[in-house]
């Protein structure tokens, strides 16, 4: 068996299969792949759905300003929570080594560190909330009255900023100790209640954005008090971490490390859209919300795809936990062959229902014209990023979160360069090539990398 150090003989990718003797080796099926994936597909989909509905429940009103306000404030939103998804992304593969070296005090101590941190940061976010919404308002620029219905959807849901944050926790946890129906029923508890409570508030009470915005707050805190009451349960019984073993100065260090690689990346993903919503902004609201509702069908198209990102963070964690090199590339192919299959079938999908789902999001017939101008751009965007998809998925889990980062930063390097050499030519085309670009770029220099990564971690 070639190991890390030993001189090799055949090409890079023959190494890769080359078996390893431990005993702890676990098969990788197609059943065992879908059956991570397609649960949290579904799970994941409610997501996008949510915020389908909250899009056409404030579209229903007729107005391009509030579409355009929601956009905007969902991004300013993304933009401080999801810039600590390390929480969810570093609890996944932490806890998924810990789950594959059969390490069950690391398991319970990967999630207290990470609630306590969450508590921490959501705190100061409820704090810096204001000064947050001037530098999103001044960045992104859009007119006056999209401002004020971004201004008051971001101050309303900012208030749940430390239960969001203990969901990222609780889902990371419950997917890297392999308890994906737990992680599913609060993702859909979560999702769900949202949806009817948006519907409610909106369309039942006459709340307009703020009704919006308070429906995914009562949502947020309701998952997260779920998701403690169930971690409570499986832990009841158990040893419990001792205070040297919760703060040992190794497992901080790799904690903090490699979340703040993994910051380093969301904010950059985050910054890639924000910088997208910003630059439709200056082309007008109609544009702007446009582009809103067409970035509808990447978010649909990459929940779908997460499902098997997620088996990726989950199986590959493992592999390493275990040292199971077979696994770990075979899992590889199998998300990155299922990924593929279901970018296509969106892509199809998509030619089918495109106008209709236009059509149901808005009654503005101005943005539904040109949001039909742009649709060919979104059909084809899942396609362009599954490769990315299950690179993220596998590099999360394999712990390996600074070559993420970096080549995230590159990825959005050629975002901005692209976008800049074509925005005087070809105008808002141009700002959705440099959005493919942007995606093909990072599951390219990942895929390049992987392995000689996959050669030094086996």
């Amino acid at each position: 068996m070639a190991r890390a150090g030993d001189s090799l003989n055949k090409s890079d990718m023959e190494n890769l299969f080359e078996p390893n003797s431990d005993s702890n080796r676990f098969d990788i099926t197609h059943k065992l792949v879908l059956s991570i994936a397609v649960p949290m597909s579904f799970g994941y989909l409610t997501t996008p759905i949510l915020s389908l509905v909250d899009t056409a429940v404030i579209g229903q009103l007729g107005v391009a300003a509030l579409i355009g306000g929601l956009a905007v404030g969902t991004n300013l939103v993304n933009i401080a929570f999801f810039t600590f998804n390390f929480l969810r992304a570093g609890t996944v593969g932490l806890t998924a080594r810990a789950f594959g070296g059969g390490d069950q005090i690391e398991i319970q101590a990967a999630l207290l560190r990470a609630l306590g941190l969450a508590a921490i940061i959501g705190m100061f976010l409820i704090v810096l909330s204001p000064l947050l919404l001037w530098i999103g308002l001044w960045f992104m620029a859009p007119g006056e009255a999209s401002a004020n219905a971004t201004a008051v959807y971001f101050q309303v849901r900012m208030i749940s900023a430390p239960f969001a944050l203990a969901n990222y926790v609780f889902f990371g946890w419950f997917v890297g100790r392999n308890s994906i129906n737990i992680a599913l029923l609060l993702q859909i508890l979560l999702n769900i209640t949202n949806i009817f409570l948006s519907i409610f508030f909106v369309l039942g009470l006459n709340w307009g954005i703020a009704g919006v915005a308070m429906a995914t707050v009562i949502a947020e805190i309701l998952a997260a008090l779920t998701g403690l009451v169930i971690a409570r349960k499986m832990l009841r019984g158990e040893s419990i971490p001792t205070w040297k073993q919760l703060y040992d100065s190794s497992a901080l260090k790799r904690m903090m490390s490699m979340n703040g690689d993994i910051m380093i990346r969301s904010f950059a993903l985050l910054f890639a859209f924000g910088y997208f919503t910003a630059q439709s902004a200056r082309f007008g609201d109609v544009i702007l919300a446009a582009n809103a509702i067409l970035l509808h069908f990447m978010f649909i198209g990459a929940y779908f795809l997460d499902g098997l990102a997620v088996a990726a963070e989950q199986i590959s964690g493992r592999a390493i936990g275990a040292r199971d090199r077979i696994a770990f590339v075979r899992s590889a192919k199998l998300t990155m062959l299922w990924s593929l299959v279901v970018a296509t079938f969106l892509v199809v999908l998509y030619l089918a229902t495109g106008n209709f789902i236009i059509d149901y999001i808005t009654t503005s017939v101005e943005v539904r014209e040109m949001a039909k101008t742009y649709f060919w751009w979104a059909a084809f965007i899942s396609l362009a990023g599954a490769g990315a998809f299950i690179m993220d998925g596998i590099y999360i889990g394999s712990t390996w979160s600074r070559e993420m980062s970096i080549t995230m930063l590159a990825s959005v390097a050629g975002f901005v360069v692209c976008w800049w050499i074509t925005a005087p030519y070809l105008g808002n085309d141009g700002l959705w090539l440099s959005l493919y670009v942007f995606l093909i770029l990072r599951g390219v220099t990942m895929a390049v990398r992987l392995p000689r990564n996959i050669r030094r971690s086996f």
